[in-house]
């Protein structure tokens, strides 16, 4: 209990202290998550709009993959991105295995359907209670994506936000990838996982208190963004 404990104050001396290697795996990990979060919204919002508002042979086919991506083993798509960027793999000339961009792909896999399938959820209600009035005004089904994308801005920051949270939480993929490679590929996950089977409780913990309160802050931001789009639809 002793050591605990003073592994917990050392801990909490790390994190006020500013300490340099503490605050080098913080960032790299929030730039390899924001980037995937926001190369999967490119990827997902457009095709969860047009899987709302499309009308298209295979649609539901689509959709239920798109679902079924969304409980996609971490390690199975670390394994997949491992394979397409290894030396024998078709993009091994890339010689993108091991390091930031590499995790940055696996992550963009496993956030992308959670991007698409919430969006198409969202656009679908907007679409089937504005697609009257849309239609009206001759705005076509594909034409009034942009408009249903604002409406729903709110709701699709919630989105997001729960893409980033499973981005920042994986360990299982971007340690095949990346390799936990110090300095390099080192994220807030995989650190802890190493620390502790090393016994260096005070770094591990310094981690996981702030994984904690990303996590606490990514929360509260899906509640007050719920609170605000509630409010926008009744003003």
């Amino acid at each position: 209990m002793q050591d605990f404990a003073d592994s917990f104050l050392l801990a909490i001396g790390l994190i006020l202290s500013g300490d340099a290697e503490l605050w080098a795996i913080v960032l790299l990990s929030l730039r390899v998550s924001l980037t995937a979060v926001l190369v999967a919204a490119v990827i997902g919002m457009p095709l969860g709009a047009l899987l709302a508002v499309g009308r298209f042979p295979g649609k539901q086919t689509i959709i239920v993959l798109v679902n079924a991506l969304m409980g996609l083993p971490p390690v199975v798509v670390g394994l997949m991105v491992y394979l397409m960027l290894s030396n024998s793999g078709p993009l091994g000339v890339l010689q993108l295995l091991y390091t930031p961009t590499a995790m940055i792909i696996a992550q963009v896999v496993l956030v992308t359907p959670i991007i698409a399938a919430l969006t198409r959820q969202v656009i679908e209600g907007l679409d089937a209670e504005y697609a009257e009035q849309l239609r009206s005004l001759g705005i076509s089904r594909l034409d009034s994506v942009p408009t249903l994308l604002w409406d729903g801005r709110y709701a699709l920051m919630t989105a997001l936000l729960a893409g980033f949270g499973r981005a920042i939480a994986e360990v299982g993929a971007v340690i095949i990838v990346g390799g936990n490679i110090n300095h390099v590929t080192r994220v807030m996950t995989t650190t802890i996982a190493l620390e502790t089977s090393k016994g260096n409780l005070a770094l591990a913990l310094a981690l996981g208190a702030i994984l904690i309160l990303i996590a606490v802050a990514v929360n509260a931001s899906v509640s007050l963004l719920g609170t605000t789009a509630r409010q926008s639809a009744y003003a």
